[in-house]
């Protein structure tokens, strides 16, 4: 049997645990899985993580504080 797919989907996670500990914080720590998050849910969607937060950030300065959420759901 081969397992080499399954370590490649799970190699991230396991190199960014050890990563993790270094955040500084439990703040940081939140806040760097909340950013790793955001990028592999664009990544699952298949969309390219930069291209998506670029335009995020683009968008954002003009978007409507009630309408926030339509940026936070890669499409």
């Amino acid at each position: 049997m081969d397992n080499n797919r399954i370590e490649s989907h799970i190699r991230p996670i396991a190199i960014g645990r050890n990563n993790w500990l270094l955040a500084g914080s439990r703040r940081a720590g939140k806040r760097a899985a909340a950013v790793m998050n955001l990028i592999y849910s664009v990544r699952i969607k298949g969309r390219v993580p930069w291209a998506y937060i670029k335009d995020v950030l683009r968008r954002l300065p003009t978007h409507p504080d009630r309408r926030i959420a339509e940026l936070l759901s890669p499409q």
